[in-house]
């Protein structure tokens, strides 16, 4: 019961962030071209939430990450004022390369599929 908890919150921070970045001001964020909230995971005693976030520019990943640890005071007092609870957790923002890593894994097994496909049109000329 409590997981089930824990994930409505991780799902509602992550929805709220993702708003709130939108308004953020900072260069190093805003400038950056698309930044996203790819995954939420709070602590039990909902002290905690790392954040993992993706940025579509990973040279701007390292200035990203240092706009959003700045503003995490400025995301959390926000953040605690929209969902109204009884702790806001302290916001511990990551590099998330899950999209990039699925992109490379679906470009491998694009090139084993071409790959399998010319070896049989190889092998029905023969």
């Amino acid at each position: 019961m409590a997981s089930n908890r824990i994930g409505r919150i991780n799902e509602e921070i992550q929805r709220e962030l993702a708003e709130q970045l939108r308004r953020l001001k900072d260069p190093r964020v805003s400038g950056t071209g698309m930044v996203s909230i790819t995954r939420v995971d709070t602590t039990g005693d909902l002290r905690y939430a790392r954040v993992y976030v993706s940025v579509l520019d990973k040279s701007q990943e390292k200035d990203a990450l240092k706009g959003l640890k700045s503003a995490s005071g400025f995301l959390r007092r926000e953040l605690g004022h929209a969902l109204q609870l009884r702790y806001t957790p302290e916001l511990q923002f990551i590099g998330d390369d899950s999209i990039q890593h699925g992109a490379h894994i679906l470009e491998v097994l694009r090139q084993v599929e071409r790959d399998a496909a010319a070896r049989g049109g190889a092998e029905t000329e023969e």
